[in-house]
Order: structure tokens, then C-alpha cells, then sequence
């Protein structure tokens, strides 16, 4: 039974990038993130309750608080970055340099906590690195204006992929002690003031009344498809291995390519799949030894 929950978690995950591109074809990313993280913040505190780790809130130190405030920050800058990139560039470009924050976290954690630098890690970087450049490689027949167009979604993608990478090793930092599941809710509460605050300084909020309910219900799905995700990871790592369920969990990129060239008839060349070939196996390679992994949206 947990391999249906490991195949639904990677299924899941997959998808919500699809549907939250449904949801912000006409409207504002900002204002989409907002409304998202309602329904996203509902399943991690539902998370919490299923988990029973809701006592642990007391016992959390005024230091450990303030870095799980400092990666919610993170998190929320990098949904809003990754929604705009969404909104204007392709999927399965925006797709991979998200996943590009792996070799970010490597290096800050490097840097920052003193982690040694394994010859898995190391080809890991090398293999997310290459993959990622051969996936956003562009076409060489693209006009003028439209390599202007990708440039804007590039900065988007590549700001939210750095701050992805500032929200794991701020959790890392804020989580010691902290139940997993605990933290997370207390970062997507940090995520959804945020992202509220960014669409009222803005002046976006009047934007809401004007969304086609089709996008609203696009929007709703993401995030109960995110939700749906962590329930299904959760479920799987109860009676499953890790060491094949992160595995399974982490090819939702693929679930992401193959839909998006189903719905927005998105194709790879021959040099983007190669580099999806790359990050699938540095993916896979990477789930081999984890015991836990999990991280934003985000998406």
C-alpha cells in the first residue's frame, strides 16, 4: 500500500505546477500565491493534528522561532518568485531551475553549517548544474522580443530557486528540536501573512473579486494538491522505505514535463531531455540515501 502512497505523492507534487499555472493565466501571481497558501496552510496544520505534534508550539525557544520566521520569509519569497516565473515562462524551463536549488543548498550548507562536501554531492552539483543549462538552453530561431520575455521569467525563476535554498538551511537551523511537520506549518503561517501583506501594500486585493471562478478553482487545486502531496509522502514514510519512496517522491518532474506538454503543449528538444535525463538521475541518486526530505512549493 505505500508504494500507491509514494506514486500519489510524486503524482501530486507533479501536477501542482500544471494547475497553478491554469490558475494564474489572467490573474496576478501575487494574488494567486495569497489565495493558495489558504489552502496549503489548512493541510499543514492538518498535518499537525494527524501527526499529534501540536503540544511541541510550547517548547519552542525564542531562537529556533526566530529562524523558522526567517525561512517562512524565504519560502514566501520564493512562491511569489516562482509564480511569476510560472506566469511567464515555460514549465518545464522554470521546472528544472527550481530543482536547481539542490546545488545552492549544497554550498550554503557548505559554507554556512560546515558540511562536508561527499563525491555523491559533488556529482550531484555537476549533474543538476548540466542538467539545468541544457534544459533552459534557448532556441536559437527565437525573436527579439520573446528572448526579452525569457529574460524576465529566467530572474524570477533563478530568485526563487536562491531563496528555496535560504529556506532549507534556515529550516535546518530552525528545526533542530522542532518536529518536522510542526515547522512547516509555523513557516506556511509566516508564508500566508506575507503573501497577504504583498497583495495589500500592492493594492492588488480589490483584483480578487474580478478572478473567473475557473482560476479560483485552478488556484484552490494546487494547493490541495500540495496538501494532498505531504499526506501521501507522510503515509508512505510510515510503513515504507525511505531509501525508495524519496526516490519515487522526487520524480515528480516527470509527472510536471509530461503534463505540461499534454496541457500547454510544451515539447523538449533532444538537449533539454538529455538534461532532464541528468537531474532525474541525480534526483534518483540523491533520494538512494536520504531519510527524510521535503521541500516548498511550491509549486
Amino acid at each position: 500500500m505505500w508504494m500507491f502512497y509514494a506514486i500519489g505523492s510524486s503524482f501530486f507534487a507533479g501536477i501542482t505546477s500544471i494547475l497553478a499555472k491554469c490558475g494564474i493565466r489572467k490573474t496576478d501571481s501575487d494574488v494567486a500565491t495569497a489565495l493558495r497558501t489558504v489552502v496549503v496552510l489548512i493541510f499543514s496544520w492538518l498535518m499537525v493534528l494527524i501527526t499529534g505534534t501540536g503540544t511541541g508550539i510550547t517548547q519552542i525557544s525564542g531562537k529556533t522561532l526566530l529562524f523558522l520566521v526567517l525561512s517562512g520569509l524565504a519560502t514566501g519569497a520564493s512562491w511569489l518568485c516562482y509564480f511569476h516565473a510560472l506566469q511567464k515562462g515555460d514549465i518545464n524551463k522554470v521546472v528544472p531551475i527550481d530543482k536547481s536549488s539542490t546545488v545552492l543548498t549544497i554550498i550554503l550548507a557548505l559554507i554556512f553549517l560546515h558540511e562536508g562536501l561527499s563525491f555523491s554531492k559533488g556529482v550531484s552539483v555537476i549533474l543538476i548544474g548540466v542538467g539545468t543549462m541544457l534544459m533552459i538552453t534557448k532556441k536559437e530561431d527565437m525573436s527579439e522580443n520573446h528572448k526579452e520575455g525569457n529574460k524576465e521569467w529566467l530572474v524570477y525563476a533563478v530568485l526563487s530557486a536562491v531563496f528555496a535554498s535560504l529556506t532549507a538551511i534556515l529550516g535546518k537551523i530552525g528545526i533542530e528540536g522542532v518536529d518536522s511537520n510542526l515547522g512547516t506549518a509555523i513557516r506556511t503561517s509566516v508564508v500566508l501573512l506575507m503573501a497577504w501583506m504583498m497583495v495589500i501594500v500592492t493594492g492588488k486585493y480589490h483584483q480578487i473579486k474580478e478572478i473567473e471562478k475557473k482560476e479560483v478553482g485552478f488556484i484552490a487545486l494546487s494547493g490541495l494538491a500540495t496538501g494532498a502531496s505531504w499526506m501521501c509522502y507522510y503515509r508512505a514514510l510510515q510503513s515504507g522505505p525511505a531509501s525508495v519512496v524519496v526516490p519515487i517522491d522526487k520524480l515528480s518532474i516527470l509527472v510536471t514535463i509530461v503534463f505540461s506538454w499534454i496541457v500547454f503543449h510544451e515539447k523538449l528538444t533532444k538537449k533539454a531531455t538529455a538534461g532532464l535525463g541528468c537531474i532525474v538521475r541525480c534526483l534518483r541518486y540523491q533520494g538512494q540515501g536520504a531519510k527524510y526530505a521535503r521541500a516548498h512549493f511550491a509549486a
